[in-house]
């Protein structure tokens, strides 16, 4: 155990209840903030979230599923992706999806999910944040196109994808999608295929001992060499030293 991890271990050992992150977010009218445990529900909420649920304060959501609170459409897409996140142990990033909006109506958010462990080091639950959207000009049917262009490329990132075919996919040219990719995370269409690889490519790094070569083939690099030069410019280090640094070497 290196010394930030011991001094962050001792510090969470030293708090007694939980931090009061979902205060934290109560004043960010355009955040949902919640943790749920490995059953899937909910711990803690923001009043963001509490109050778009219908519900008169955030103690009522607590205990309640993800089935209880939202409709049918989107609690089933919500469960889904808890259930890979527990089964996994990784968390998502960027992922456009729907959600629910003030006054109920449904709109475009980015949501981020990390799992949560316990002491045992286990998987305890998952915490996660979703931030509306509200990019001028861009229409909820443009997020709709973005979105299965956005879930391919996270499903498909291992394999040969090229920026034409993926704007074909949201009915855009390349300088549409490559606008809209900007817009929403700010940076190009390529710098975003290269991070979602390079974010697995870390996961496969630290939690797995496969070798860099099988890694970079699982991460959509069909050359070691050339994923090894992309990583270095990405990270700042080799892949072999990023494993070695995390303490997977």
């Amino acid at each position: 155990m290196n010394r930030a991890t011991s001094l962050r271990k001792a510090f969470f050992d030293s708090i007694h209840g939980m931090l009061p992150v979902d205060r934290l977010f109560d004043g960010v009218p355009d955040i949902l903030f919640f943790v749920k445990d490995a059953l899937g529900r909910y711990m803690a909420v923001n009043d963001t979230l509490a109050t778009r649920c219908g519900l008169s304060g955030k103690e009522e959501a607590i205990g309640r599923s993800v089935e209880e609170l939202y409709p049918p459409p989107l609690a089933g897409a919500f469960v889904l992706q808890d259930r890979e996140i527990l089964r996994s142990g990784h968390g998502i990033r960027d992922r456009l999806e729907l959600h629910l909006y003030p006054g109920g109506r449904r709109g475009w958010c980015l949501t981020f999910k990390e799992p949560v462990r316990g002491k045992n080091g286990g998987i305890a639950g998952i915490c996660g944040i979703s931030r509306d959207l509200h990019p001028p000009g861009t229409q909820d049917g443009d997020f709709a196109a973005l979105s299965a262009a956005i879930g391919h490329i996270h499903r498909h990132f291992d394999e040969a994808l090229r920026l034409p075919a993926l704007a074909g996919m949201a009915g855009l040219s390349v300088y549409q999608f490559d606008q809209r990719i900007r817009s929403l995370f700010h940076v190009t269409a390529g710098q975003y295929l290269v991070k979602v690889r390079i974010d697995a490519a870390c996961k496969l790094l630290t939690g797995t001992r496969e070798p860099i070569a099988q890694i970079a083939l699982a991460s959509g690099y069909s050359d070691q060499s050339a994923f090894s030069r992309q990583f270095k410019q990405a990270v700042g280090i080799s892949p072999l030293a990023y494993r070695r640094k995390l303490g997977n070497g």
